[in-house]
């Protein structure tokens, strides 16, 4: 190569700046390693070529020759940044601070320093120092947008989200066609609570960087927010265009896709998302995992790695906290923490709120982080009643985090797991010294920052337990606490609902990806066989009513045999269970919320027992509540078994009326047997951290 080289150092470096600024790395280390042959003391050449070297992964040559490059021009500048950033990718932040202050101090005020400096603050946690380097660099360099970014970032750290929005919106002003100025907009705007606005922000992102597949699947996650499904397929229909090989990206459209019950091609993607899974590929989300057919070692798998993922991002930030747990003094209360973004009218609402209320005088010590504002209804009322109640949907994951610590919690339980907005960042803080995942998410964390996972026998036999990664705590009844204290409202008539006067009602109102094809076919197998029989489903997102009617139609059932239910209040939608002849169960998922209204509301419900957690809860219930007739074990047995009972009036009139005559004294809404089993088991929780002994499987 040295026959093809200029004779002149400055068009050498033009060339290899060149190469640098398109990423061709690997000819730029071959050009500079053949020029260097030439122009040996070249304290720039020498620079590039540890540039060059390190964006090629070859670290340790690029040392080498940075260090060279100091030694040929110990001032220079970008040289010391250079170094500064070899120095953090090494794991050695604080060298390269000490570095770069140093370099500040022969170069007062140099932007590039600062820029580097506060980015070296930011890599330990330093958000303050970081915050006042970056503001001194653009008060500096006022015209570097980029900068103005890495200062919004810092401005967010410590949750000042205003003054983050205004550093973003300067940089657009002087970067309007830079992808990633739009992008971290949308970045501001989402923790803002502004998803529309994000949305945008994020779909422009895309438009400006039409290879990037990230800025599309974070807009379809903002549009998923907002409600808007289809818009959300569009997004990552095209970010899978753009990078058909993205895990995260299969794995949410897949589950969009369930969603919208757009079911044609679907059983193709769900084979390449489980087989990427079982190949031991990262990034897919476990909770679209639970609604596919997989089993619950594949489910483990799916967990174990996306929480590995989690855990190398919190590592560095859990060692910068440095948080410390104190061992409660003896005989103290025990104070529990509870995690969740349900802490209003949604179903881990409604199903907690009683447990709370009946623990309130016991010697727990509650505190409720609702991570969601007050929705100003009678559940967020009676828990902040029953409870002490801490509104933190402001705060940014650290203030969270050192608000859980500093409240003292001992043992945390988180309520989402990977469900809705998932805890897992924030658990994987270890804010507390004893986690326990319990109700959200109807499987195993596969996270190291998880201890105990709080279930039953039912739902987690013997034969499930090794595809638990954390140390299992067993009830004695139902792990889903079952509120008996809900309202039924008056039940409107059967025109009112849009019933036919005359014929079985059969009901599924599972959220839609529960009802899968295979789950409607059986649904369509026991219509065929029910005559004058009509299936009651929720009303769906966008136009999911219409593709079911289509697929009904498909399976030679008349479409009117499917009937839609709106949104209602709660104890309306109850009340219309008074119309209901047999609740039809759903799997892989169970639908655990609902069975438990039906079975409130003296309707009986019909399971097939699944081979995962989340195919089980259902099951527990039913056991506990004294039907195990309900409980099927295949296909054939739930399609016959309600066929059987459709076809039977008095039957099912029959199992009504033992519901509602049993209702009030079965325990499973015996809400204070479940208050002591649970008070008992996080005794013995507790029992066992304050003595030293670790985490174990305990059943009661």
């Amino acid at each position: 190569m040295n026959d093809t080289l200029p004779t002149d150092i400055a068009a050498i470096l033009r060339k290899l700046n060149e190469l640098l600024q398109r990423g061709a790395n690997d000819e730029a280390v071959q050009y500079a390693a053949a020029a260097r042959r030439q122009f040996p003391v070249a304290a720039e050449l020498v620079r590039l070529h540890g540039v060059a070297l390190l964006r090629a992964g070859r670290t340790r040559e690029a040392t080498v020759a940075l260090n060279r490059a100091a030694e040929l021009a110990p001032d220079n500048v970008e040289l010391q940044c250079n170094l500064a950033s070899l120095a953090l990718a090494d794991g050695k932040a604080g060298a390269a601070i000490e570095r770069l202050q140093r370099a500040l101090a022969k170069s007062p005020g140099h932007p590039a320093i600062l820029q580097a400096l506060g980015m070296a603050f930011m890599s330990t946690g330093q958000h303050v120092q970081a915050r006042d380097a970056l503001a001194l660099a653009v008060k500096n360099l006022p015209q570097h947008p980029f900068i103005r970014l890495n200062l919004a970032a810092a401005e967010l750290e410590l949750g000042r989200l205003a003054e983050a929005e205004v550093q973003v919106r300067e940089a657009l002003q002087q970067a309007p066609s830079s992808d990633v100025a739009h992008a971290m907009l949308g970045h501001v705007l989402h923790l803002q609570r502004r998803p529309q606005e994000a949305a945008a922000a994020l779909l422009e992102a895309g438009r400006l960087a039409p290879n990037n597949a990230q800025h599309l699947f974070q807009a379809a996650l903002m549009l998923d927010e907002i409600g808007d499904l289809a818009g959300a397929n569009n997004a990552l229909t095209g970010a899978l265009a753009r990078n058909p090989d993205s895990l995260p990206v299969m794995s949410q459209l897949l589950f969009l896709r369930r969603r919208l019950c757009l079911w044609q091609g679907i059983d193709a993607l769900s084979e390449r998302v489980t087989q990427a899974v079982m190949q031991g590929e990262s990034g897919a989300h476990p909770f679209p995992l639970l609604a596919e057919e997989t089993d619950a070692a594949t489910q483990l798998r799916c967990a174990k790695a996306y929480a590995g993922l989690i855990e190398q991002q919190a590592v560095a930030f859990r060692q910068q906290l440095g948080f410390r747990h104190t061992l409660p003094l003896p005989d103290t209360p025990i104070r529990v923490g509870m995690l969740a973004d349900g802490f209003h009218g949604g179903a881990v609402g409604q199903h907690i709120v009683a447990l709370i209320e009946a623990l309130a005088d016991s010697d727990l010590d509650i505190h409720l982080f609702a991570t969601t504002p007050d929705d100003g209804g009678a559940v967020r009322h009676r828990l902040s009643a029953a409870a002490t109640l801490h509104d933190v949907s402001a705060l940014n994951r650290p203030q969270l985090a050192t608000l859980i610590h500093g409240t003292a919690i001992e043992i945390l339980f988180d309520l989402n797991g990977y469900r809705g907005r998932g805890n897992a960042e924030l658990m994987a803080l270890r804010t507390a010294p004893v986690q326990v995942s319990w109700l959200g998410y109807t499987g195993s964390s596969g996270a190291p920052w998880i201890d105990y996972l709080l279930t039953d026998a039912m739902t987690l036999p013997t034969a499930l337990r090794e595809h638990a990664s954390e140390k299992v705590v067993r009830l004695p009844r139902c792990s889903q606490p079952n509120d008996p204290t809900r309202v039924l409202a008056t039940p409107p008539s059967r025109h009112a609902c849009g019933l036919p006067e005359r014929g079985t009602v059969f009901a599924c109102f599972s959220v839609t990806h529960a009802v899968n094809a295979a789950v409607f076919a059986r649904c369509m197998l026991i219509l065929q066989q029910v005559p004058d029989s009509v299936l009651w489903l929720l009303t769906g997102p966008a136009d999911t009513a219409v593709r079911m009617r289509q697929a009904a139609q498909a399976l030679d059932v008349a479409p009117e045999r499917l009937v839609f239910m709106p949104d209602l209040p709660y104890a309306d939608y109850l009340a219309c269970y008074a119309h209901v002849d047999l609740y039809l169960d759903t799997l892989p998922i169970n639908g655990r919320a609902t069975a438990s209204d039906a079975l409130w509301a003296g309707c009986p419900v019909l399971t097939r027992t699944g081979d995962t957690i989340a195919g089980r809860s259902v099951t527990s219930m039913l056991h506990q509540f004294g039907l195990p007739e309900l409980i099927t074990a295949d296909s054939v047995t739930f399609i016959g078994m309600a066929t059987a009972l459709g076809n039977d009036p008095e039957a099912l009139a029959t199992l009504r009326r033992h519901i509602t005559q049993q209702r009030d004294q079965n325990p499973l809404f015996d809400m204070r047997g479940f208050a002591n089993d649970f008070r008992h088991a996080v005794r013995t929780i507790s029992t066992r951290y304050r003595i030293g002994r670790p985490p174990t499987d305990v059943d009661l």
